[in-house]
């Protein structure tokens, strides 16, 4: 039984001009996740991300620490396969893990904005801004979800929950292109809205259980796949026990 490991990346750049890097918070995040792997021994057979740098970023600053952590708690002296060559990106990156274009998705939510300075200006007049961009990108988000308007997007929720039906379809192509074992775990670091279309693909359910999924994923927490005989099953969801080392100010949503 072949277990797939999907990591939401660690927390990205939220409310800045370039959203797609990680924060210092996310780096330390998904250095934890690695850490934490290795202190535990939990071997990683292979590593896939996304396109995106926050994806990729992640799966770097992972494996670093993962790579350290194993090596000093293994008693045995056989070396460890490396599970990801971070030199050949092309060996590890799947563009269909890419997360939906959020921008996208924000300026198409309302005529008023048109553009991103538009959209500034009306954070800008609010008390708290960061709260109001959260409650912005949420109103837009519920558009988004419910497919009245799917002419208006680059990428409409129908055809990016496809897309991730398919992501998941790539996994299963790899890990029989890479002859890996039965036993063997599969770490992705991809984007939150993958794994919550994912996790209500398995559930069978639609776009609004995936949108409240979506909300609740903590970044670099983890959802278990187990796939035997090519058929997918939840195990579990959002596993994010690595964060709570150092205490609870670890754990962020975005």
């Amino acid at each position: 039984m072949t277990t797939i490991l999907l990591a939401r990346h660690g927390q990205a750049s939220f409310g800045q001009e370039n959203y797609d890097q990680l924060s210092e918070l996310g780096v330390i995040q998904a250095q934890m996740l690695g850490q934490h792997y290795g202190a535990t021994q939990r071997q990683i057979d292979a590593i896939f991300t996304g396109s995106l740098v926050r994806q990729q970023d992640s799966a770097r600053h992972f494996w670093e620490h993962y790579q350290s952590s194993i090596n000093s708690n293994n008693d045995d002296e056989a070396p460890i396969l490396p599970a990801i060559n971070i030199d050949n990106p092309d060996s590890y990156i799947l563009p269909q893990f890419d997360e939906f274009n959020h921008k996208d998705v924000f300026i198409k939510s309302d005529p008023a904005f048109s553009s991103q300075g538009a959209i500034a200006a009306e954070i800008a007049k609010a008390e708290a801004p960061m709260g109001r961009l959260a409650e912005l990108f949420d109103k837009a988000m519920q558009r988004w979800h419910a497919g009245d308007d799917d002419h208006d997007y680059i990428e409409s929720w129908s055809q990016f929950n496809e897309r991730a039906e398919q992501a998941l379809e790539q996994i299963r192509l790899k890990i029989n292109t890479l002859n890996l074992n039965g036993d063997s775990t599969v770490l992705v670091f991809t984007s939150g809205g993958i794994i919550a279309a994912i996790t209500s693909q398995l559930l069978q359910q639609g776009s609004q259980t995936a949108y409240q999924l979506n909300k609740s994923l903590v970044n670099t927490g983890v959802t278990s796949i187990t796939l035997k005989k090519q058929n997918a099953r939840l195990l579990s969801l959002n596993e994010y026990s690595h964060l709570f080392a150092d205490g609870k100010r670890f754990v962020t949503w975005r």
